[in-house]
């Protein structure tokens, strides 16, 4: 119920009627209240009574904490980021802290962004897919904002780190196509410039030295459906006996599976393809994508403990923290060993 008039409720009222101080009311609705059960149990009673509501703003200023979360995230039209956003925003719900997302335009935060976060009073500040120059991140960090990157890491940033081992799962997804019998693999990269790109490739390109593949031809997707697919065309119209393509993300290799099929060859019979991340969109009949899976859930656990300092209260460093994965098998890729 209300009180019954357009008055806002404060926590004055509430205070009033529990027969408790403000600042007890204050302590209640805090996820580290030391307020008793009881007293707490009378408080949040008159609350529902009075209809009142904490504003979560003003709490900040009390308590010189926002309990506010930046994210930026720039290729949202890459499935995997949405479904990395929806699990951040729950992980951060469960621990009482609110996201304020940002959907950068560029390849590099702008100085805009980085203002907003800092006016939002931000505890702290996930990076996904854009870039951070050092300038920023001595920025937030002047405004004691910690940074943690995600999917990705850059040395000497001051940043710490979350990400998959890019590396070791591309070194893995090349050692399987040998398994599997192709002798004329190729790649489909994402930016050059990103620990991503550059460590699939690496890893990749060191299984098949391993097995005997000196050289293969490799092409940039962007990470994108339209940059896989063009990729695709570009590598079989110059590179016709390609038997096999390891496409750095998942939605990169849609497109290039699309202008496959478009070419005329069949997925896998022709070529097999194999993507990395396991987006939801793999799975489906369509596509049937064998892929490596991101552990995204304990990617995004650490991050938020490394965010909140829950895992390096004892390190004044940065922490990279690379987790393992694993391939999922589904029906994009041929065993040429069976004829």
């Amino acid at each position: 119920m209300s009180n019954g008039s357009n008055k806002k409720v404060t926590a004055t009222d509430v205070a009033r009627l529990a027969g408790v101080s403000q600042s007890s009311v204050s302590r209640a609705f805090s996820k580290s209240s030391s307020v008793s059960k009881t007293k707490k149990a009378r408080i949040l009673e008159a609350a529902e009574k009075l209809g009142y509501q904490p504003n979560a703003f003003a709490r900040g200023l009390t308590t010189n904490k926002s309990r506010i979360i930046g994210i930026v995230m720039r290729n949202v039209g890459n499935p995997f980021y949405p479904e990395v956003l929806e699990k951040f925003y729950n992980k951060l719900s469960e621990r009482g802290y609110q996201l304020l997302f940002i959907n950068s335009e560029n390849n590099e935060i702008k100085e805009d962004e980085i203002s907003q976060l800092i006016e939002y009073s931000v505890e702290g500040v996930i990076i996904t897919d854009a870039l951070l120059a050092s300038s920023a991140v001595q920025r937030f960090l002047r405004n004691g904002i910690s940074v943690v990157l995600f999917n990705r890491y850059i040395y000497f940033s001051g940043c710490s780190a979350v990400y998959c081992d890019n590396y070791s799962a591309a070194k893995k997804i090349g050692s399987y196509l040998l398994e599997k019998g192709h002798q004329k693999p190729a790649f489909i990269s994402g930016p050059t410039n990103t620990s991503t790109t550059i460590d699939r490739e690496k890893g990749f390109k060191e299984a098949l030295f391993e097995g005997g593949i000196v050289t293969f031809p490799s092409e940039d997707g962007k990470y994108s459906y339209e940059g896989g697919f063009d990729a695709a065309i570009r590598l079989l119209k110059d590179n016709p006996a390609v038997d096999s393509i390891f496409c750095a993300n998942d939605v990169s290799a849609f497109g290039a599976m699309d202008a496959i099929k478009k070419m005329g060859y069949r997925v896998p019979e022709d070529i097999s393809i194999i993507g990395f991340d396991n987006v939801k969109t793999s799975g489906w009949a369509s596509y049937e994508l064998t892929t490596w899976l991101q552990p995204v859930d304990e990617m995004v656990e650490h991050s938020i403990k490394l965010l909140l300092e829950e895992e390096n209260k004892s390190s004044d460093q940065p922490i990279m923290k690379g987790l393992q994965g694993s391939l999922v098998e589904r029906n994009s890729v041929r065993d040429r060993n069976n004829g």
